[in-house]
């Protein structure tokens, strides 16, 4: 590991590095994999992974088997980027498509995967003062909401959530602002928690919000697909491991070797049957009978656009 990434990893400190429990060479009956043992793969992720639980799950049976350690980095999907942008992660698990793609077509990615998906819904005060309830459109759910100016509090993070959000936002054909739209520039959780304080509506990923359900009291008022809802607060997960010809300290055969676990009958299995409060919160998607095989590039990318 890198000076600048050991110094990176000593300031995020407290609650966001979450070092998952570490391993011994041989755990649980299982020969850890020669000449990765004792190593530590830096994954930077979303706050909803972690914020969620399904970390703690997904990467226990992958140190067990490596006898390694993942350090997982929580924060909002541009940050993550961003750090790997820097050559401080060797891997990212992430949720907004179009930031991927930036990221994958600017050389610091490569060998992205589809991981799994949930979708989006729109919560808010029992009560509904807007009168969103069951609206068949997301768009048209925030464009009523901004006419009430009823209370919406915003994460205003560049994560998958807020690139979600702006997307419906301009759907809707509203430049949201004013007193009744609050950016916070925090996670997931906090956002639900001032939601619940203040009696607002927000857009949450389906997984945070069932994990966090019995302690807010807001509730689901238009459905994302998984619901019923529209495809349009679908919200698909993928993985990317940093590019070693980009930064060259970065791990990349341990980063390919989790990529391989996480979308491995293995791996999926564990996300398949994660369970928050009785509720599946992530649906695998890396295996599939009809593959896509455009899922290890940014979308539009065409085989010969290097080629002239």
């Amino acid at each position: 590991m890198s000076i600048q990434r050991r110094e990176f990893l000593a300031t995020i400190g407290g609650g966001a590095l979450a070092g998952l429990a570490g391993c011994s060479a041989v755990t649980g009956g299982q020969q850890a994999q020669p000449g990765v043992a004792g190593e530590t793969l830096t994954l930077t992720t979303t706050t909803s992974t972690y914020d969620t639980g399904l970390l703690d799950a997904l990467n226990a049976p992958f140190e067990d088997m490596y006898g390694v350690t993942v350090d997982s980095v929580a924060q909002g999907t541009g940050a993550a980027l961003e750090t790997a942008r820097a050559g401080d992660s060797d891997v990212v698990m992430v949720h907004a498509r179009s930031l991927e793609d930036e990221f994958m077509q600017g050389g610091y990615g490569i060998n992205r995967r589809d991981l799994m998906f949930n979708d989006f819904v729109i919560v808010g005060p029992e009560g509904d003062p807007a009168g969103i309830e069951d609206m068949s459109s997301a768009a048209e759910a925030f464009a009523t909401i901004a006419e009430a100016e009823a209370p919406f509090v915003s994460r205003g993070d560049n994560s998958g959530t807020h690139t979600k959000e702006l997307v419906v936002w301009d759907e809707a054909g509203v430049e949201p602002g004013g007193a009744w739209y609050q950016e916070t520039g925090q996670g997931m959780g906090a956002v639900l928690n001032i939601a619940h304080e203040q009696g607002a509506y927000t857009l949450s990923d389906r997984g945070t919000y069932l994990s966090q359900r019995s302690e807010i009291d807001v509730g689901i008022l238009v459905q994302g697909p998984i619901g019923g809802g529209p495809e349009l607060l679908a919200n698909p997960y993928g993985i990317i491991a940093v590019n070693p010809a980009v930064h060259p300290d970065v791990n990349y055969d341990l980063a390919m070797a989790y990529i391989g676990y996480v979308t491995s009958p293995q791996g999926q299995d564990v996300i398949e049957g994660y369970r928050a409060n009785g509720e599946q919160l992530f649906f695998p998607r890396a295996l599939s009978e009809d593959p896509d095989f455009q899922q290890y590039v940014p979308e539009g990318w065409s085989s010969d656009a290097g080629d002239s």
